[in-house]
């Protein structure tokens, strides 16, 4: 073994201790398998979540869960899925944690165990060609717009349609689909005037010149990750304070442009 070589053993079996020295031990959590982390994420939502060019997991949140792992002393395994499916699989046990920017509910708050910790709002986006046209949310009235189905975006929408029929306007068409993805090809495709999705994303896509983000700010709410086990939510927590102590958490924050929520993160759920 030359002297190279055997140097970076040396230093990658001390960054290794170093590692597993900081861990947060799991005393009785119940994991899915022993041993990992098991996470669903849905990576249709760059620079949070996607899959880059050459098949693999990146983003803001696919590398802070790959950080709680291991300061959990546990392996790191994701499962790609919708997120339709996402809540009934953690209840299931099919993954120990959500992570995937769910925004946090009280309803939800009573099905799992939640931390909220980013903070995130919902935007509009369109065609640059298009952009004139709305720019405001009575622009929406009579329109066609792309969602993913089932969750805290698609709500938004239809409340905005509510809104929208009790001031005499027309509803707005509303449109799901599996996934953001499949939404922003529609938008592409002109199959829909327009898509709602997160404030991260829609300036993400903006600023890669593919779509104009034209409302943005809307209903603005935490984000969080979940749980079923509540001493693997509690033991988590924890982690995200240490991150935040260090750090660490704000550095990662801070690289992909999102915003932290404020204090200390705890968890919120059926027994909290």
């Amino acid at each position: 073994m030359n002297a190279k070589v055997s140097l970076f053993a040396t230093l990658s079996l001390l960054f290794a201790a170093a590692s597993y020295a900081d861990c947060i031990p799991l005393q009785g959590a119940n994991l899915v398998t022993p041993g990992a982390l098991k996470m669903s994420t849905n990576p249709t939502l760059p620079p949070l979540q996607y899959v880059d060019n050459q098949g693999q997991l990146k983003g803001m949140r696919i590398e802070l869960g790959e950080e709680i792992a291991r300061r959990l002393c546990l392996k790191p395994d994701y499962t790609r899925i919708e997120f339709s499916a996402m809540v009934p699989g953690l209840q299931g046990g099919r993954w120990d944690m959500i992570n995937t920017g769910i925004f946090f509910t009280p309803a939800r708050a009573k099905m799992m165990y939640l931390i909220p910790y980013e903070s995130q709002a919902i935007s509009i986006s369109t065609q640059p060609a298009l952009a004139s046209n709305i720019s405001k949310i009575e622009d929406l009235s009579g329109k066609s717009v792309g969602v993913e189905i089932g969750g805290f975006e698609e709500n938004t929408i239809r409340k905005i349609s509510k809104d929208l029929v009790a001031k005499n306007l027309k509803p707005i068409e509303i449109q799901t689909f599996d996934n953001f993805t499949v939404a922003f090809q529609a938008l592409r495709a002109q199959q829909v005037s327009a898509v709602i999705s997160i404030d991260a994303v829609a300036a993400e896509y903006q600023q890669k010149g593919m779509f104009k983000q034209v409302i943005s700010g809307l209903e603005p709410t935490p984000v969080a990750i979940a749980f079923k086990d509540a001493k693997l939510a509690a033991a988590t927590a924890q982690v995200l304070n240490n991150m935040n102590a260090d750090g660490s958490l704000p550095a990662l924050f801070k690289k992909y442009g999102a915003a932290m929520i404020p204090g200390t993160f705890s968890v919120q759920g059926p027994s909290s």
